[in-house]
């Protein structure tokens, strides 16, 4: 049964299958608990028809962004879909609550539920699809979130990975993926400062993060 009072609308999407293999480790040891404990291999992003593909990433969560449940779920917060991403989701459809992520992380790996039997993405544009695939890096790698700057690092990495591994998918050109990787940096740079670190910034090096993309 559908969400109660969801407005209905018309839905202009094509689904696009994307390859999210896993990313190798490029954090410390002791990051994560239980890294890559569900292989990443695919993910189905709801792409609209009025493709976006020059917001830039910022630091606040990004309007256009969802989850889709593919199936039921009653141990996970949700929403009804259409009022987050209005024609990426049906009337009938459910999203996993925007604050819900880290409870989706904890929750996927104690019930060991492949992300991807449970989620399809909804991205309205590009700042969306990005932090949409480093959330899908956290659904598949669980840690205590002790050291958040190493963690949403490894997050960063994977997501612009799986962006240049796809960018022919996406319509990605070369300039917009490194505006994109330097966004990533600048955040990732802020966050090191802010736990009293220092970054290395040859960890988010272009040349690195590409030939990544060979190796998944």
């Amino acid at each position: 049964m559908g969400p109660e009072g969801a407005t209905r609308t018309v839905t202009t999407w094509t689904s696009v299958r994307l390859a999210v293999p896993p990313v190798p480790r490029i954090v410390p040891d002791g990051v994560f608990d239980a890294f890559a404990w569900c292989r990443s291999d695919k993910l189905d992003w709801r792409r609209p028809a009025a493709w976006d593909g020059t917001t830039s990433v910022t630091a606040s969560n990004p309007s256009g962004l969802a989850f889709v449940f593919r199936t039921p779920c009653e141990w996970l917060p949700r929403e009804i879909g259409a009022l987050h991403v209005p024609s990426l989701a049906g009337a009938q459809e459910w999203v996993l609550a925007p604050y819900a992520i880290d409870d989706a992380t904890d929750g996927l790996h104690a019930t060991q539920t492949p992300p991807g039997d449970l989620f399809s993405l909804a991205a309205a544009h590009l700042a969306a699809l990005a932090w949409g695939l480093h959330d899908w890096a956290h659904f598949h790698n669980h840690g205590p979130f002790d050291a958040r700057a190493w963690t949403e690092l490894q997050c960063d990495a994977a997501a612009l990975v799986w962006l240049w591994a796809n960018r022919g998918v996406v319509g990605l050109d070369h300039a917009t993926w490194e505006r994109t990787r330097r966004a990533f940096l600048d955040l990732s740079r802020t966050r090191f400062v802010e736990e009293g670190g220092v970054l290395d910034e040859t960890l988010l090096e272009p040349d690195r993060l590409r030939a990544l993309s060979t190796e998944v």
